[in-house]
C-alpha cells in the first residue's frame, strides 16, 4: 500500500497530520475493537493497544484516536507553563531503518490550557485516558518534583492514569532524576499526593545499565508506583542512521532494547508485578510485534513510530490479525 505522507519531510507530515486525522475522525464511526479486554483498578480496556505519549501533546486528537479503536489514549507530555520546542531541526524520518528522531523537548500549551481543552471533551471516557506529565526545562531538578504536583493537581478530575516522564532525552539532565538518590526524593511526595486517587506510571529509559534499571524498578516499587512503561526513546544509534547525535530515536532500532528490558523486568518483579501495570513502547511496528510484547508478559502496548508508518487504520490491522 502507497503511503504518501513518508514522501513528505517529517516536520510537515507533523504540521499535516494533526487537522487531517481530527477531519477524518469525523466523518468516520467510531470503531471499538473488542479482543483480550481485561480490568485494572476500576478502569475497563476494550483492547490493549493505545498510543504512546508525544503523538497528542495537547489533547486535540483524544476523539479521533477512539474513533479508530485505540483501547486507551496518552496525551502529553505536559508541563505546567506553556513551552515552546527546542531550537534548530527537531524531526527526522529513516523508512530503511523504519526509525524516527525527535528532539522536542516538551512542547505543549501547559496545564492550564491542556485542562480547558479536557473539559470539553465527553465523559464518561469510551477508553482509560493517560496524562503523560513533566517539568518545565527551566525548572531546576531540585525542584522538579513541584512541577510533576502542579500538573497531577490540576488534571487529577480529568486523568484516569499519570505518566511521569523522566526518561525524555531531550531535556537538559532530565534523566538524572533516575538516579536512586534522585529518584526517591522526586517520587515520594508525587506518589504521596496519587496514594489512593490515582495510578501512577513511571516511564523509563532503554539506555539505563541493568543495574541502574532493576533499582529504579524497586526503589519506585515501593514508593507505590502503580506500573512502568518500558520504554522511551533511545539516544544510542543503529549502524546507517545519519541522525544528529542529540534526541532520541523511536522504531526498529529501539525494539530489541525495548523487549529485552521488558522481559527484564518480568523476571525481577516477579510476583510482584501481578497488581502493577507493565506497558510496553518502543519499536511496535506490526501486528505481530504487539502479540510479542504481550506474550512476554506486558498487559499493554504503545505505539507510536507504528501508526506514523503505518497510519491510524494500525489498530484495525491488528484487531484483524486476532481473528
Amino acid at each position: 500500500m502507497t503511503k504518501p505522507w513518508l514522501y513528505l519531510p517529517a516536520q510537515v507530515t507533523y504540521n499535516i497530520g494533526h487537522p487531517l486525522l481530527k477531519i477524518w475522525a469525523k466523518v468516520r464511526k467510531q470503531q471499538t475493537f473488542n479482543w483480550q479486554q481485561f480490568d485494572w483498578r476500576g478502569l475497563h480496556f476494550n483492547n490493549p493497544l493505545g498510543t504512546s505519549g508525544g503523538i497528542d501533546k495537547n489533547a486535540e486528537l483524544i476523539e479521533a484516536w477512539w474513533s479508530f479503536g485505540a483501547g486507551f489514549v496518552e496525551i502529553g507530555t505536559v508541563t505546567p507553563r506553556p513551552q515552546k520546542p527546542n531550537s534548530g531541526k527537531i524531526l527526522g524520518r529513516n523508512v530503511g531503518h523504519l526509525a524516527l528522531w525527535n528532539k522536542m523537548g516538551f512542547p505543549n500549551d501547559g496545564a492550564l490550557s491542556v485542562k480547558a481543552r479536557l473539559d470539553k471533551i465527553r465523559r464518561p471516557y469510551p477508553t482509560p485516558l493517560f496524562i503523560n506529565i513533566g517539568k518545565n526545562r527551566d525548572t531546576d531538578n531540585l525542584h522538579a518534583s513541584e512541577d510533576y504536583l502542579y500538573c497531577i493537581r490540576e488534571l487529577k478530575s480529568y486523568a484516569d492514569v499519570f505518566v511521569v516522564n523522566i526518561s525524555s532525552p531531550n531535556t537538559a539532565d532530565l534523566r538524572q532524576l533516575l538516579k536512586p538518590e534522585n529518584l526517591q526524593i522526586l517520587l515520594r511526595p508525587i506518589a504521596e499526593e496519587c496514594r489512593n486517587a490515582k495510578p501512577l506510571i513511571l516511564k523509563l529509559s532503554p539506555d539505563m545499565s541493568i543495574s541502574a534499571f532493576k533499582e529504579a524498578l524497586d526503589i519506585s516499587y515501593e514508593l507505590g508506583i502503580s506500573g512502568w512503561i518500558i520504554s522511551n526513546t533511545t539516544l544510542n544509534r543503529a549502524e546507517g542512521l545519519n541522525f544528529p547525535k542529540e534526541g532520541g530515536v523511536s522504531g526498529l532500532p529501539v525494539a530489541d532494547r525495548a523487549k529485552a528490558f521488558l522481559k527484564l523486568a518480568v523476571e525481577h518483579l516477579g510476583e510482584r508485578r501481578f497488581d502493577r501495570l507493565l506497558i510496553s513502547s518502543g519499536g511496535i511496528l506490526t501486528p505481530q510485534d504487539v502479540f510479542e510484547r504481550l506474550h512476554i508478559g506486558a498487559q499493554l502496548v504503545q505505539v507510536y513510530t507504528g501508526l506514523v508508518f503505518n497510519g491510524p487504520l494500525f489498530f484495525s490491522h491488528v484487531a484483524q490479525e486476532v481473528k
